[in-house]
């Protein structure tokens, strides 16, 4: 009975979502609350599903951000890139495409996303052109960075725990497919968008004229935040030597930047996106109810049990599958369902190299499916939204879904030829 409601809810939740006829915050809180009043879990249970740590570094790089923003670093940066390649929309977006993979591959995404999506939003303000094909690439290309290195998105960093598997091993294996679809997507991109990013009659003589310099309203600011910039990037990249949790470095910079700011502590607060977290807290919540039901343990155990003898074959179901499912469910608990299975069948003598590389890649690129499937995802739409330029369920799954199922299609065939031919 409990399983049944923890679907229903779930399914309820995601349809009023996408019908986005009721606030997804509102959608999501309204079902964590149904999960505990029909007592599928208790309250003190609902808590323990949430990520703090997911939580801690969105709070944190939200605040660290909305402090060093008020210095007009970002708009300092955006004149500087959009006077580079000469206001050339189409130079701008493969520019962002390639800084925010690189950047999310040693950062978490959402940090990623907070810094490099209002630079974004300046530059096409300058240009007056809209901004969302832009911030739509750098989504998908957020993402599709995290899948390349050991570090880059945390389903990575369980497998690599898990199976003793290095830095360079993800380079070799998910860093190169993420080279390939890099470049898939630079190309669809341009076709995607090809209207959009060529605008007749273009005037950029007002971005050439503009001194950048004159952007930077507080240098005192601005010098402070380029260095915790670069320490909170230290201390993503070492956290684990220093035992510490990437929330209490994300935490830690924002409470820096609040006291040596010397600016307004209400405002830099109030910038945090409230809904947003609201959202992934209660989000967590649902999702926690089929977890805690057994549902996502028996999705994973029917794959295994499907397709038991068959190497090339499970291989291909979990990259599939861990791409589906993730792009509406956290992939976190799926992926940690799924570790203890794998490793029982390496106990049973099987080769299971193949299969982390199949988990690992479908698990992070089917993130970028639909608006839900990671944290970036859902922080860039909102604070494009906020700034009056719209990305709804809907037009994200038009752009989002099809360039999924293109990528992990790339993955298979990478998987294939190296593992399975």
């Amino acid at each position: 009975m409990m399983e049944i409601i923890s679907i229903v809810v779930f399914v309820v939740v995601i349809g009023l979502i996408m019908s986005e006829k009721v606030h997804r915050a509102a959608a999501a809180l309204a079902g964590a609350v149904v999960l505990v009043f029909t007592g599928v879990m208790s309250g003190e249970k609902a808590l323990s599903y949430i990520d703090f740590n997911t939580i801690g570094v969105l709070v944190g790089m939200m605040t660290l951000v909305a402090v060093i923003r008020q210095s007009g670093l970002f708009e300092y940066v955006a004149i500087k890139a959009a006077k580079m390649v000469h206001g050339d929309p189409w130079k701008i977006m493969i520019a962002f495409i390639l800084i925010t993979a690189i950047l999310s591959g040693i950062l978490d995404n959402v940090t990623t996303v907070l810094l490099v999506g209002p630079m974004t939003i300046a530059i096409a303000k300058m240009l007056e052109i809209n901004p969302v094909p832009f911030l739509m690439t750098q989504i998908l290309a957020s993402n599709v960075g995290g899948t390349a290195t050991l570090i880059g998105d945390p389903p990575n960093i369980m497998i690599g725990s898990a199976a003793k598997l290095s830095f360079m091993d993800f380079l070799e294996n998910t860093g190169f497919a993420v080279a390939l679809v890099i470049v898939f997507m630079i190309i669809t991109m341009r076709f995607k968008y090809k209207k959009e990013i060529k605008v007749e009659g273009l005037d950029t003589s007002k971005i050439m004229n503009l001194d950048p310099n004159k952007s930077i309203t507080d240098k005192p600011l601005l010098i402070k935040g380029v260095v915790v910039i670069g320490l909170v990037i230290l201390g993503f990249i070492f956290h684990d030597k220093l035992g510490l949790e990437s929330s209490v470095i994300a935490l830690a910079a924002a409470a820096i930047m609040l006291i040596i700011g010397g600016t307004s502590v209400e405002n830099a607060i109030q910038d945090v996106e409230w809904t947003t977290i609201a959202f992934f807290m209660s989000l967590f919540v649902v999702v926690g109810g089929l977890t805690e039901t057994g549902v996502i343990k028996q999705m994973a155990a029917v794959v295994i049990e499907k397709t038991a003898g068959h190497p090339v074959m499970m291989m291909l179901i979990l990259l599939w599958a861990s791409a589906i499912l993730s792009s509406f469910l956290d992939n976190i608990p799926f992926v940690a369902t799924l570790i203890p299975l794998v490793l029982a069948l390496k106990a049973d003598g099987m080769d299971v190299e193949p299969l982390w590389w199949a988990i690992s890649l479908g698990a992070c690129l089917g993130g970028n499916g639909t608006m839900i499937g990671a944290s970036a995802n859902v922080v860039l739409s909102d604070i494009s939204t906020k700034h009056g330029y719209p990305i709804t369920f809907k037009s994200y799954l038009r752009v989002g879904m099809p360039f999924m199922i293109g990528s992990v299609f790339i993955s298979m065939v990478f998987l294939l030829v190296k593992y399975g031919m």
